[in-house]
């Protein structure tokens, strides 16, 4: 069991904190809405709720948010969304999928397409890059939960599949049909995570150059400064030298 790859979510690549707080609660604020419309209202009862709940939680969104995201999916608020994922190619020829949620699914589209056309990309057709990506099943803990032995052990013995720790987080890979089994054994031994959800695993990534990176990271912070867009994956591996240049 090993994985050192240095692919992150672009949701926790450096520089990430200095995302607009309100966009991240909003979006957050979505997600456990969608996720208690889809299921029961009670996060206990509701693995994706729960799950959602959490991240809103481990980004300090306050209690009252969440309880009136979660109302408003029990009360029959208007707002309807939909999930749409959007694929096509960066600078570099690297890989991006883009998950959305959205009450309109023109003006999603008109939005992405036009940040893919804007930054040195081009989006494509369903199915155009996702085959080269698995899908599985993601746990986040921040670094402070325990060094790389701990967790090597906690995942083993909950049954995951593979971790990548670096400097700032430990990513812990599972199956995606037993996501949240592995999820609640990994919570006895290490308390709540900071993320569980549906990820986007490359089988191979691919290293960009400086100059590529500049105008791929553009791409990725307009597509997610964008309201409907909730996360965005990529196959693209970046230096520890080039990402200090670039800051």
């Amino acid at each position: 069991m090993a994985g050192h790859s240095k692919f992150k979510n672009i949701m926790h690549r450096k520089g990430a904190q200095d995302k607009k707080r309100s966009a991240m609660f909003s979006k957050l604020s979505r997600e456990i809405t969608v996720a208690a419309k889809m299921g029961l209202p009670d996060p206990d009862m509701n693995p994706r709720l729960r799950a959602a709940v959490n991240a809103a939680k481990a980004q300090s969104v306050p209690k009252d948010n969440i309880q009136r995201s979660i109302d408003k999916a029990t009360i029959g608020d208007e707002d309807s969304y939909e999930e749409i994922r959007y694929e096509g190619y960066g600078p570099g020829g690297v890989a991006l999928i883009v998950e959305a949620l959205t009450d309109n699914r023109n003006r999603t589209v008109t939005n992405v397409r036009t940040a893919f056309s804007r930054n040195g990309g081009n989006l494509g057709e369903s199915g155009s890059v996702s085959h080269g990506f698995e899908r599985v099943g993601l746990i986040e803990y921040p670094i402070s939960a325990g060094d790389e032995v701990t967790i090597l052990e906690a995942a083993i013995d909950a049954g995951a599949d593979d971790i990548e720790s670096d400097g700032d987080s430990h990513s812990i890979w599972t199956q995606l049909d037993s996501l949240h089994e592995v999820a609640a054994e990994l919570e006895k031994a290490l308390g709540e995570a900071e993320n569980v959800k549906a990820a986007w695993r490359p089988s191979l990534s691919i290293d960009v150059d400086e100059g590529s990176a500049q105008t791929l990271f553009k791409l990725i912070d307009a597509l997610d400064d964008d309201d409907d867009v909730q996360t965005v994956w990529g196959n693209y591996q970046v230096s520890d030298e080039i990402m200090e240049r670039l800051g």
